[in-house]
Parts: C-alpha cells; structure tokens; sequence
C-alpha cells in the first residue's frame, strides 16, 4: 500500500472510532510502529488529526478552516480520479441533465466527461474551473451560473445563482462534500455554497454524492444534505466499513471505487 493511501486510511479510521493507537495501526497496515510514528506526525502536521501519546485523536468535531482550491487539489488525488471515473457511470444518456457542484472531486468527474465520446448532455455547473474544462473539451450546452465568486473555491455563489437553480431541473446532481457524518450528514464550511448545493439537490430527480475516505467522520459548520437526501455515494476503497454499512442500511447506494 502506498504512504498516502495509507495515511488517508488512518485519518478515516481516527475519525470513526476516536482514537487509534501505534501499536493498532502498525499490525493493521504491517509496517513498523516507526513508520506509524511518521504518519501521525506527517498527518497532524496536515490538521488531519492530533497526535497523542502512544497514537492519535481526531481534531476538533466542527471544522471552519477551508483549504484553497489549489491545496485540495494535491490532496488524495488518486482517491478523486477513480471516484471520478466511477461516477461517470451514473451520467443520464443522450438529452439528459446535470447539475456539477463546485469540488476537486467533482473536478475529476468533469475531467471524465472531458475524455469520453461526445454525448448531449444539458450541464449547469456553478464551477469556473469546471466550465472552462467542459468547454475547452468541445462540450456545447454548458451553462456557468452568474452571481458571486468565491476565489477560495473559484465557485459561484449567492442570491442570482440561487434564483437560477430554483427555476431549473436536472436529470442528476453530483455534488461534492468537505465531511460525511450519519448525523450530521454533508457538510461544507461556507454557508452560501451549503445553500447552492443544497438547492441541487432539491431540484433533482436524482443524487450522487461524490466523498473519498479522508472525509468520513468528519463535520463542518454547514450541513447542506442529511444522508437520506442522496441517491448513491461514490467513495474509494479506504472508506470505513462502519460508513459504508451504515450508509447502506440508511438507503444509500455506496459505490466504491477501485
């Protein structure tokens, strides 16, 4: 297994139970407790958890830093092109629609689109960086929503894009998240784009959420979906079974990416 694959997998398993220790981990991932010992500082460095004596603890229960769009984009990059591919797979066919929640992850989905043979497709999309991508890839109907910019996330948001997506319609809404908690549910630390997505939601027929494995057990300030709210969740193999069990028990197809 890889080092980041491999962090990414501690981080999740310190959310979900709330504390792991050295000597767990190392007879988890059969490594040295050396080795473990260099994750959880490497991790902790990153906010990703607290190292303690002897292991690690989650870091606090509501998160309110927001990382920029460039950091999130060197993080568990692989986790997001497979979860990228696999939800490609749920795309309505020819004459359908889409809406395209601002996101790395969903970023990877757009990128899919980007790669695959032409079909016609309506997608609105409150992202700028997917919209040019979609564009640029010889997409026609590809609809940017107006209104006001977020540079941190380069996501358009606000009252003008949200009086858009009310009188809109689409086939599928994939949206991406910041944290994934059965209570909790999605959750994002801006409220304007909480309020953007969740107005996807509502206003379509179908929902996939797109979540890799660093996010499980983890809450932001702003919850824009409860987990009864999505269709299908789209995650990489690192997600914790308690998750994925959970999920499944709550209605929700869980797809894992490989």
């Amino acid at each position: 297994m890889h080092s980041d694959e491999r962090r990414r997998q501690i981080a999740s398993l310190t959310a979900v139970h709330g504390r792991v220790t050295v000597v767990e981990l190392a007879e988890r991932f059969g490594v040295t407790p050396e080795t473990i010992r260099r994750d959880l500082t490497i991790l902790d460095d990153d906010g990703a958890l607290h190292r303690v004596h002897g292991g690690a603890v989650p870091t606090n229960s509501f998160q309110t830093t927001e990382l920029s769009i460039e950091a999130r984009r060197h993080a568990a990059t692989e986790a997001k092109v497979t979860i990228g591919r696999a939800a490609a797979a749920f795309l309505p066919g020819d004459g359908g629609s889409v809406f395209l929640d601002a996101g790395t992850t969903t970023a990877m989905l757009a990128h899919s689109m980007s790669e695959a043979a032409p079909v016609h497709r309506s997608i609105v999309t409150n992202s700028l960086p997917t919209a040019v991508r979609l564009t640029a890839a010889g997409i026609a109907d590809v609809q940017l929503l107006g209104g006001e910019v977020r540079l941190i996330t380069q996501a358009v948001v606000g009252d003008t894009a949200l009086r858009s997506i009310g009188v809109m319609r689409a086939d599928v809404a994939f949206v991406g998240t910041n944290a994934l908690t059965m209570d909790h549910g999605l959750s994002t630390a801006d409220a304007k784009e909480a309020a953007l997505k969740r107005a996807m939601i509502t206003n379509a027929r179908s929902v996939v959420a797109m979540c890799d494995s660093t996010k499980f057990g983890r809450d932001y300030l702003v919850s824009f979906a409860g987990v009864g709210d999505i269709d299908v969740l789209v995650t990489d193999s690192g997600a914790p079974q308690q998750y994925v069990d959970a999920l499944t028990a709550a209605g929700v197809e869980v797809v894992v990416a490989e």
